[in-house]
């Protein structure tokens, strides 16, 4: 991973279990651009297949998180380009991802941006964030999830009023309406999500990854379905070594030593 030349990313060595990846187009305020969702979507084959890497926290600058998707790039494209874009496929790549995935948020998350950060399952913000859906300002709409995702996390109406007025939210109406769970000061943003980060590594993987994908059924799927996958996914657990590590370390008041199996 170290090795490898990201041109629209800086991806940092996997620590105790824990690998950040940063978005690097300073000079665009980290628009999202083929190329750079291309490489995320590399970053997230290696981390799927690396029993190294538990946890992603992904972050952008201190200005931006990413200010939306690259705007020349888009204008390049008409009906018949739009119908074939490649980010597609690495918007599904996204989606797929099974491991926790953190998003450490400063600055402007907009369009694409925002749309890329509630593909996290959690969201830490600085105070100075702010959160949008700006497309209706070009005469479009959110094509990458902004209709969806968002009016999952915070609800009818006030997805209608993002999206259809352009403007933004800061960082405290994020947290009231649930598109967030913590506000920090914007220089301890990533130091943040990097502590959540580990916590979350130091659990059983196989349960993390179960209770992450039960809590994603849940969203798109009716009541009764979603209980039916979690106690699935519970009775699945029950046969795993690290459930038994886990009971046995609590009998005997120490630390779990969880193995993944």
């Amino acid at each position: 991973m170290k090795n490898k030349n990201y041109q629209s990313l800086v991806v940092h060595q996997a620590e105790r279990g824990v690998q950040l990846v940063q978005l690097n187009r300073p000079e665009a305020l980290n628009a999202l651009t083929t190329g750079l969702l291309e490489e995320l979507s590399d970053v997230m084959d290696v981390a799927e297949a690396s029993d190294d890497i538990r946890v992603l926290v992904l972050t952008g600058g201190s200005k931006a998180f990413a200010a939306g998707a690259d705007i020349n790039e888009m204008a390049e494209r008409d009906l018949v380009g739009m119908l074939n874009d490649p980010r597609q496929q690495y918007w599904q790549r996204i989606t797929r991802f099974s491991k926790p995935v953190i998003a450490a948020i400063n600055g402007y998350c907009l369009g694409g941006g925002c749309e890329l950060a509630m593909h996290a399952d959690i969201l830490i913000a600085g105070r100075d964030a702010q959160f949008g859906q700006p497309e209706i300002n070009l005469g479009i709409m959110p094509g990458a999830g902004g209709t969806q995702r968002l009016l999952r996390a915070v609800g009818k109406s006030l997805t209608m009023q993002m999206v259809l007025t352009g403007q933004p939210i800061n960082a405290q109406q994020a947290k009231d309406a649930g598109l967030i769970s913590e506000i920090t000061q914007p220089e301890l943003t990533v130091t943040r999500a990097l502590a959540l980060a580990k916590v979350i590594a130091s659990k059983g993987s196989l349960a993390v990854r179960l209770a992450k994908e039960s809590i994603l059924k849940g969203m798109d799927t009716d009541l009764a379905t979603g209980l039916r996958f979690e106690r699935h996914a519970f009775t699945v657990l029950a046969g795993t070594e690290d459930r038994k590590e886990g009971i046995l370390a609590f009998k005997e008041k120490r630390q779990p030593n969880f193995s993944g199996r």
